[in-house]
C-alpha cells in the first residue's frame, strides 16, 4: 500500500499525504549517485564513484555526501566535475503508485555553489523504462551563490501518452553534466498544484523555435550559428552562392569533421553549405532557419535530415517528431520557394534491429515519407546502404552505432548521388 511507504507524511487532515523523500531515515530510499559507467549507493555519510576508463575522462570525479543527525538525512550534495552524464537518483525499494499525484507538483530545495560549466535535469519515472526530465540550466545557473532556492515543478512534466505511473521506483532525480556542485533539501510530491517553474509542452515542443540549451552545447552553439551566417555571407559576396545547402544535427555537422574528404571530393565544386549542429532538435533547426542561415541565398538543393536527437534525448513519440519535421520543410519552401527539398530518412542507430530508439526512427520515416510531394519535396531512404544484410549497423560504419565515420559518410554520398544529381539538373 502506498500510504505505508517509509517516507510519507501526513500533509493535512483527511488529504492524501505528501511522498517526502526528504527529509527522511537514511535507509528510507536506495540513493545511487553514478555515470555511463558506474554507480554506488550513498549508504553512509559520503561515497565517491570509480572515474570511468576512458582516458578523455579518466580526469573526472563523482562524490555525494549526506547531512542530517540522528538517522535522519536533512541533505544531500553532488559534486560533479568533467562528465558528460551523471545522476543522483532517490529510488524506492517498493512500487509506488504515483497516479494520485499527477495534478500536482515535485518540489525541493535547491542549493546552487557550481553550475558554471554545469547541467542540470530534475527527473521522474514515468514506467517501466520510462524517465522524463525538466532542463534547470537556465535558473539553476542564475541562483549559483545565491543560497537554497524553492523549485517546484508540474507533476505533468514528467507525463506523456501511455505512460504508468502506477509502480514508480524513480520518484525523483538530479541528471548532471559538465561539471557542478549542489545540494538538494526537502523533497516530496504533493497533490497541490503549485508550480514555480514552466515547463515545455511536450505535444508543441517539436515545433516551437528554441535555442539548444544543454550545458555542453550554450558556449558554442550561438557563436556557431553567427560563423555560419558569416560563412554563407562570404560565399554569397565571393560571387559563389551555395547549389547545396545540408541541415541537420551532428551527423550532418560531420561532413566537417570525419566525413571532410568526402565532402572536398564531391560537394566543395558546389560551393556546398553545411548547417549541422551537434545535438540539435526539430525546434532548434528551425529557430536557426527563423534566424538568417538560409536567407539570401537560392540553392539548387536542400538535403534535410534530423529528428534522432528528438527520439534519443526525449523518446518523443514519432507523431511529434514527424510534426516538427513538416514545419521545417514548410519553413525552408516558405523561404526558398525554387529549391528542391531532399529530406532523407533518419539514420539507423544502434547495433540491432530491434534497438528501440532504431524503432522510433524507423516510425518517424514512416511517417514523414508521405510529407513528399514528388514535386518540390522528395523523400530517400537510404539506410540499408548503412546497415549489414542482417539488419546490424557495424562500428566499421558508426563506430558509435549514431554517428558516421569517413566511411559511413562514402556510402551516404554514393547511395545519395544519383537522386542528388536529378534534382541539381545533372546528366546520370
Amino acid at each position: 500500500m502506498l500510504l505505508a511507504t517509509p517516507g510519507l507524511a501526513a500533509h493535512a487532515q483527511g488529504a492524501l499525504a505528501d511522498l517526502v523523500i526528504l527529509p527522511a531515515p537514511a535507509a528510507a530510499w536506495r540513493t545511487v549517485v553514478g555515470h555511463w559507467e558506474a554507480q554506488a549507493e550513498l549508504s553512509g555519510d559520503s561515497v565517491a564513484v570509480p572515474a570511468p576508463a576512458a582516458e578523455y575522462a579518466r580526469a573526472s570525479t563523482l562524490t555525494a555526501s549526506a547531512r542530517g543527525s540522528a538517522g535522519q538525512r536533512e541533505a544531500v550534495q553532488v559534486d560533479w566535475k568533467q562528465l558528460w552524464q551523471a545522476t543522483l537518483r532517490f529510488e524506492s525499494r517498493q512500487p509506488l503508485d504515483l497516479r494520485p499525484y499527477l495534478g500536482g507538483t515535485l518540489e525541493f530545495d535547491l542549493d546552487v555553489a557550481e553550475l558554471g560549466q554545469g547541467g542540470l535535469r530534475a527527473k521522474v519515472a514515468c514506467g517501466d523504462g520510462c524517465e522524463r526530465s525538466v532542463n534547470l540550466i537556465e535558473p539553476a545557473r542564475g541562483w549559483a551563490g545565491k543560497g537554497w532556492q524553492r523549485v517546484a515543478l508540474a507533476m505533468s512534466c514528467f507525463a506523456r501518452e501511455g505512460a504508468d505511473f502506477s509502480k514508480v521506483r524513480l520518484p525523483f532525480a538530479l541528471d548532471n553534466t559538465g561539471t557542478g556542485r549542489v545540494s538538494v533539501a526537502n523533497v516530496r510530491i504533493t497533490r497541490e498544484a503549485r508550480p514555480s517553474l514552466l515547463c515545455p509542452d511536450y505535444r508543441t515542443q517539436s515545433v516551437t523555435p528554441a535555442m539548444l540549451d544543454e550545458s555542453w552545447a550554450v558556449d558554442w552553439w550561438l557563436p556557431r550559428h553567427k560563423e555560419k551566417l558569416e560563412q554563407k555571407r562570404n560565399l554569397v559576396e565571393a560571387g559563389t552562392p551555395p547549389q547545396v545547402v545540408f541541415i541537420g544535427d551532428s551527423i550532418t555537422q560531420g561532413w566537417e569533421k570525419e566525413g571532410r574528404e568526402v565532402w572536398q571530393r564531391h560537394f566543395a565544386k558546389l560551393n556546398g553549405l553545411a548547417l549541422g549542429f551537434g545535438g540539435d532538435r526539430t525546434e532548434n533547426v528551425l529557430w536557426r532557419l527563423q534566424h538568417g542561415e538560409i536567407d539570401g541565398i537560392a540553392p539548387k538543393v536542400a538535403v534535410l535530415m534530423i529528428g534522432t536527437n528528438n527520439t534519443g534525448h526525449r523518446a518523443e513519440n514519432p507523431a511529434t517528431t514527424a510534426a516538427g519535421i513538416k514545419r521545417l520543410v514548410d519553413e525552408i519552401r516558405q523561404r526558398l520557394p525554387d529549391t528542391q527539398v531532399l529530406m532523407l530518412a533518419i539514420f539507423p542507430r544502434g547495433e540491432k534491429p530491434d534497438d528501440f530508439l532504431r524503432g522510433l526512427n524507423e516510425r518517424v520515416n514512416q511517417l514523414i515519407e508521405g510529407q513528399a510531394d514528388g514535386r518540390k519535396v522528395h523523400f530517400l531512404n537510404i539506410n540499408a546502404a548503412l546497415l549489414n544484410a542482417d539488419g546490424t549497423l557495424s562500428k566499421d560504419v558508426m563506430p558509435d552505432l549514431l554517428h558516421p565515420n569517413e566511411m559511413g559518410y562514402s556510402l551516404w554520398q554514393r547511395a545519395m548521388a544519383p537522386t542528388l544529381a536529378k534534382l541539381l539538373g545533372e546528366r546520370p
